[in-house]
Parts: C-alpha cells; structure tokens; sequence
C-alpha cells in the first residue's frame, strides 16, 4: 500500500514537532484565543551572527522585496546600530515588547497595522546547534470572530510564502557573514 502524501499545512514550515508544541516568548503576549504558524530552518553559522541579522528586521523585511519592501532591496551588509534593540521600537510590522539578545527577538504588532492584521505577536529564536543554529520564528495570531478567523487563515498562506522566504534570506546572509569572518 502506497503511502499518502502529506496534505500541505500552511501553519507549519520545516519545523519540528517539539518547536510547534514548545511555548515561544509571544505566546506570553496574546490576549485572545490563538493559533501558530511556525517556520524553521538550520543556518550553518554561529548565533551571534545569525542574532545580529535577526536585528536587521528593524531595517527591513528581508521577504519578497517587491512585495514587502515596496520594491526596495533589503540590505546586505549589516547596518550600524540595528543591534541596539529597546521596547518599543519598530521592526517589520511589529514593536519590540522584549528580547534576549543571542537567543530571542519578540514583538507585538503596531497599532497602526491592528486593524488590518489583528491581535498578532511573533518571536525570532536562536539555539545553537552541533552545525550552527537552528532559528525559529513563531507568529501568533489570534481571532474570536467568523471574520477574525477568515483572515488569519489567509494570513497562515501568506505568511508561509513570505516567513520561508525571509528565513532562507537571513540563512543566506548570515553564513555569507559566517564565512568572511
């Protein structure tokens, strides 16, 4: 007997069970009922540099430039300062509520994006790993209305395209970093 393919979960990319089920910073931070989405990837540098490029989310979405960044290319060399991380500031969609540095980036969304996404919180963590790190990023996005959940659907299918995308680029970038050191 044939085995079934696995049916596409839009929720869950390249993940470990243990990393869906584990309790993330963000989760401390919804008020609502929730669900996640959860996208993972191993980066063959250390978590130092894999952190300093997690930080570069306050300058720009390293996704889909063209969508994203209103077709501007995220940069790709680090930017001064962009480490120095403080409750409140802005990156991505988000503010930063707290962080750990070398381990976790953790944000709320802005209030100005509310009304579009809704209550929504994420995380960005970084663990060592025998090859390097391993980091996650968690998004959580609450609903408790038809709609409210409707449209974090459709937020579990963009995300997926957009959170792997941005993955795969901060990977990129920090073992491009990793190896010129």
């Amino acid at each position: 007997m044939r085995d079934r393919p696995r049916r596409w979960d839009p929720r869950v990319w390249n993940a470990t069970p243990e990393e869906v089920a584990a309790d993330y910073p963000c989760d401390r931070h919804m008020t609502v009922p929730f669900r996640s989405f959860v996208r993972a990837v191993d980066v063959a540098a250390p978590v130092p540099v894999v952190y300093r490029w997690l930080c570069q989310f306050k300058v720009a979405p390293y996704s889909y430039d063209l969508v994203d960044n209103l077709g501007r290319r995220s940069p790709r060399t680090l930017t001064p300062g962009a480490q120095e991380l403080a409750p409140g500031q802005k990156f991505l969609i988000f503010e930063v509520v707290e962080f750990v540095a070398d381990e976790h980036l953790t944000g709320v969304i802005a209030e100005r994006h509310r009304r579009s996404y809704g209550d929504v919180a994420v995380t960005y963590r970084v663990a060592p790993t025998a090859g390097g790190t391993r980091l996650v990023g968690r998004l959580d996005v609450g609903a408790t209305t038809v709609f409210e959940r409707a449209r974090r659907a459709a937020l579990a299918v963009g995300d997926a395209l957009m959170g792997r995308k941005q993955l795969l680029t901060i990977k990129a970038l920090a073992e491009e970093t990793a190896g010129a050191e």
